[in-house]
């Protein structure tokens, strides 16, 4: 059996390599497979802001395993019982959103963690992380090989962000630019020029503090500036976006929209 615990992800991160991921939005493991041939770095599987039961989470996580693009897992949110099924279910990088104190960030360190450096709870041995009881050792390298990444996309985040990056565990923080946007009075227009020198400042300053920094941008240029100011775990799209995209692209070669039909808009 191959080592199903070593995080390709977190390894690159550690050797300073810019990881291009890609959101995965559309709940479904055959297009998650399909996204896996395509070689992305990384595939977020999206439970906060995409319907996705644990389930389905699972069989994302199935479609995926045999492919080289690591899984990463938002869960809806950090609560600790949460947690614990999707790391139970063979989850080795989290994505925790709205995370805006230390005390927030520290919770989640401790969910994530066995015993005696977190609370986890022990069970991965009747569930598919430790592959059923079949993975020797599981809970002596489980920590180490797990990546935490938290969402950092509140103004209350921002004016915590230096005590968030202290806190020990935490592997990289993600900047939510529409969230953050409209947390900061400006909704809707993440490319405002005030939210995009915060987020270039945030960027560095996740950096300088030797953690990951992380983004998400639809644009390919603004994707490219991410990676410019410092950002190294980037997702450059969105499954369903990119769906519908091709979708209209198709069409339009044999009926061209009508000049009063509006276009589809979308953002994250």
């Amino acid at each position: 059996m191959k080592d199903i615990l070593a995080n390709a992800f977190k390894a690159g991160l550690r050797r300073g390599e810019v990881q291009i991921g890609l959101w995965l939005s559309s709940t479904s493991a055959y297009m998650a497979e399909i996204a896996a041939t395509s070689s992305y770095d990384w595939l977020l599987i999206d439970g906060e802001h995409a319907p996705n039961t644990v389930q389905d989470l699972y069989h994302q996580l199935q479609a995926i395993a045999a492919y080289d693009s690591q899984p990463v897992i938002r869960p809806v949110e950090g609560q600790r019982a949460l947690i614990k099924q999707v790391l139970d279910i063979g989850a080795r990088t989290l994505l925790i959103p709205m995370v805006d104190t230390a005390q927030q960030a520290r919770d989640v360190v401790a969910a994530t963690r066995y015993p005696p450096d977190g609370a986890r709870g022990v069970g991965a041995g009747v569930a598919r992380a430790a592959r059923w009881g079949r993975v020797d050792a599981y809970m002596k390298r489980a920590n180490d090989e797990l990546c935490l990444l938290i969402q950092v996309e509140s103004k209350a985040a921002l004016d915590n962000l230096d005590e968030i990056l202290a806190v020990e565990g935490i592997d990289g923080v993600f900047i939510g630019p529409a969230d953050l946007s409209a947390s900061l009075g400006y909704p809707d227009n993440a490319g405002h020029p005030a939210v995009q020198r915060i987020i270039e400042d945030s960027i560095r300053r996740i950096r300088q503090a030797g953690k990951a920094a992380g983004f998400l941008a639809v644009d390919v240029d603004m994707a490219r500036k991410s990676i410019e100011w410092g950002a190294n775990f980037v997702a450059v799209g969105v499954d369903t976006m990119l769906y519908t995209e091709a979708l209209d692209r198709r069409l339009a070669q044999f009926r061209p929209k009508a000049a009063d039909e509006p276009a589809a808009k979308g953002g994250y």
